[in-house]
């Protein structure tokens, strides 16, 4: 069993009024009429959805305020009783007033919710440290064959919550291996907020590519749940799956800070602030833009301390709590990346080699079961004595898959059943091998 840390349960508060959001009413006034800007002709819940924010006690507030400074008006009242079925229309006042706010910034999405909140969110929800048995990570990673040294470093890795250098040759598995370690680690969901207040700034966090909604009663297909009065949680903050976040050879330094939109004026969060509560895998390091050590020193003292400083435009340096198992993922040799000195600040350094025959054979009758090819050892060893011995090629882990896949396809070109004939496997092979 995975066994978290104590720590308190979070769930966002339920807001009663203005004050409670932390945001001011002229700046939610703003937010407000760029979204009837936007979005025409809106009734009182309609704009109440898309701001995320309670209608009774804080929209209906903002409306009549806007309604009485004549930047809105009430064009007629839609099917159901109360004022959130009324329907407004931004008059010229409120055009004018509107486009004074879009060149300020173009946001016109969800309240965001104050810096403060968000690292206290982050600091409940902490996963500290975990404890992983050798039970639970032979069920996370009962797909994968791994050598027993393999797997008994992983455990500890896992356990120790801070960082990991995963190395060795290509298709082995690495960022499998990154996923599983990512369904052993503690509790499966979170809440995040869809933006951030800084400064008078917009930070957007939550984003529909790398993070994945959490079934929640309370959560709607889009994620903001029901906004009428009676809601019973903040439905600025949204219910995801612990981020898993991946990253390539198209990391960048700038995209490890606050990145600023010149044209919409206002930030994306970083990668790292994305996987807060999760895991950030960086894959392919050293094949970044960047230098392998000044990453590595942009992660030194997040790693050390659990605290991040991003930075804004302005030059401010905000603190944002460093709740996160990054894991490096490379195929090149740590000695062409880093020094010793820079090895030493990674935690574990686990090897993710070759597989030895016996491990390909069994990774081999493993997925041709699954793929629903009919396995033949006598296959097996005439592909491996004439694809592998006497072209001295190396095995991967992945290609029992690949080479499952390439007779998959080649049986149905043929219509025939897929099996691991002498035939097939030549043609496999020739189809998937390039000699380099």
């Amino acid at each position: 069993m995975v066994r978290p840390a104590e720590q308190s349960s979070f769930v966002p508060s339920a807001l009663t009024n203005i004050e409670d959001s932390g945001l001011t009413t002229l700046w939610i006034q703003d937010l407000a009429l760029k979204i009837i800007y936007f979005g025409g002709y809106l009734n009182g819940f309609q704009v109440a959805e898309r701001i995320a924010l309670p209608f009774t006690g804080i929209v209906d507030q903002i409306l009549e305020n806007l309604k009485r400074e004549k930047f809105v008006e009430i064009r007629s009242q839609m099917g159901g009783l109360g004022e959130g079925a009324y329907q407004y229309a931004i008059t010229g006042a409120g055009i004018l007033r509107a486009r004074e706010a879009l060149e300020r910034s173009q946001y016109a999405g969800p309240a965001p919710v104050p810096i403060e909140a968000y690292n206290q969110a982050i600091l409940r929800q902490s996963r500290g440290r975990t404890t992983v048995t050798q039970r639970v990570m032979r069920q996370a990673l009962s797909g994968l064959v791994l050598s027993r040294k393999t797997f008994h470093q992983i455990g500890p890795a896992v356990n120790s919550g801070t960082s990991m250098f995963l190395y060795g040759p290509p298709g082995n598995g690495k960022t499998t291996i990154a996923r599983a370690i990512g369904n052993m680690r503690g509790s499966t969901t979170m809440y995040i907020p869809y933006s951030l207040y800084v400064d008078g700034q917009v930070v957007k966090l939550y984003d529909s590519v790398n993070h994945q909604l959490a079934s929640d009663d309370e959560t709607t297909e889009s994620g903001t749940g029901s906004l009428r009065s009676g809601s019973r949680r903040d439905p600025r903050w949204v219910r995801i799956r612990r981020p898993f976040i991946v990253v390539g050879g198209e990391l960048t330094m700038a995209g490890l800070d606050f990145v600023f939109d010149d044209t919409n004026k206002y930030y994306e969060a970083a990668f790292q602030m994305k996987a807060n509560g999760g895991i950030f895998l960086i894959d392919d390091f050293g094949r970044q833009q960047v230098r392998p050590r000044d990453l590595l020193n942009r992660w030194i003292v997040p790693l050390e301390n659990r605290i991040d400083y991003l930075t804004l435009h302005t030059g401010r340096k905000i603190e944002i709590p460093f709740d996160v198992l990054v894991i490096f993922s490379t195929n090149l040799p740590p000695k062409d990346l880093v020094d010793e000195a820079f090895l030493r600040r990674l935690r574990h350094k686990i090897e993710i080699g070759d597989p030895t025959y016996e491990e390909f054979r069994e990774i081999f009758k493993a997925v041709a079961k699954t793929k629903r090819v009919q396995y033949s050892d006598q296959g097996l060893a005439y592909l491996l004595q004439e694809w592998y011995i006497k072209p001295n090629r190396k095995l991967r882990a992945s290609h029992p898959r690949d080479i499952c896949d390439q007779i998959i396809d080649i049986s149905r070109y043929l219509n025939i059943e897929p099996a691991m004939s002498k035939e097939m496997l030549n043609r496999a092979a020739e189809a998937y091998f390039v000699d380099l």
